[in-house]
């Protein structure tokens, strides 16, 4: 198939890229570099074999919806975002921008293109808000309690319309807390990157809050698998894309600490606005409508992370 990756220069995004590439599909890729980095696809721009192509574009463009009219992608994938939770409470209007109108200029293209299918990179934890009885399925109401999370909740009833009025399917994957290679470890989310990064320069990690707020991490290589099966199943769902197990950040440091040989001496600072205090997600409906299932341990993963910025570390 011909498919179009929204955020392609992600650290999820151009690990899928590859992935579809290595399947034999024709990927276009758009991104505007604001996060990502043209290094994520060096993979996918240095193989003459493969039907490749890269376009700097922001998601709000205009230019957008003729890109995918012109490309014809039968399967869209949407992991272009504003993904930082303290930045849509700092900027709310730029994290609608972003997530809701950029949402609707890629379904006008998949409607201008007949795309078959949009794949929806939606979120988790944030998505259903704060509750005591985890791991959530997707049933659970969706109360989000941050403008990120109400701005994918929306881009799913955008989503859901979309398929009414024009007959564009899609699957919506709610994302647990990603993690893996080349995700940024200086950047503001990603706590698995900021950890890695810090532990191998010999530096001390920083925990907001107690350290005994929970996330459901899943390594980025299972999500993009995930991807990969959604573009031929679970049509019309919200699909949850977790482990369904909580870990605790302190745990997670502890454990990172152990495996980068560094010492387990975090400082605490206060917590953060708008941030769920538990967060896990159930993964049945994947494994029933997707063949889906998380196979990467903790443990495994961590030491895939800290391998990958071991191997950049300045010698």
């Amino acid at each position: 198939m011909r498919a179009l990756v929204t955020g392609g220069a992600g650290f999820i995004g151009s690990t899928l890229v590859d992935r579809l590439l290595a399947e034999g599909h024709a990927v276009d890729v758009v991104d505007d570099l604001s996060t990502g980095s043209l290094a994520n696809l060096s993979e996918a721009r240095a193989n003459p074999s493969y039907e490749y192509s890269f376009s700097r574009l922001d998601v709000r463009s205009d230019g957008l919806v003729q890109l995918i009219a012109h490309r014809r992608p039968e399967v869209i994938f949407h992991l272009a975002a504003q993904a930082d939770v303290r930045v849509s409470v700092a900027r709310p209007v730029f994290d609608a921008e972003v997530n809701i109108a950029g949402t609707l200029q890629v379904l006008e293209g998949a409607r201008a293109a007949r795309s078959r299918k949009v794949v929806f990179a939606a979120s988790g934890g944030t998505l259903y808000g704060e509750t005591d009885k985890l791991p959530l399925r997707e049933s659970a109401t969706q109360r989000p309690l941050s403008p990120y999370g109400v701005s994918k909740k929306a881009a799913i009833d955008y989503l859901v319309a979309y398929q009414a009025l024009h007959g564009i399917e899609f699957t919506a994957l709610a994302l647990a807390n990603v993690y893996g290679p080349r995700q940024d470890p200086h950047g503001e989310a990603g706590v698995v990157a900021i950890f890695a990064g810090l532990l191998l320069e010999g530096k001390q990690c920083t925990i907001y809050g107690d350290g005994e707020q929970t996330r459901d991490f899943v390594y980025a290589d299972d999500v993009v698998d995930a991807f990969s099966r959604a573009a031929t199943r679970g049509d019309g769902l919200l699909v949850n894309v977790g482990t369904g197990v909580e870990t605790s950040v302190n745990l997670l440091h502890s454990t990172m600490a152990s495996l980068a040989g560094a010492q387990d001496s975090p400082r605490h600072a206060p917590e953060r606005a708008g941030e769920l205090r538990r967060s896990a997600l159930d993964p049945g409906r994947a494994a029933v409508r997707l063949g889906w299932k998380a196979w990467t341990t903790l443990d495994e993963g961590t030491s895939q992370v800290l391998r990958w910025f071991r191997d950049r570390l300045p010698r």
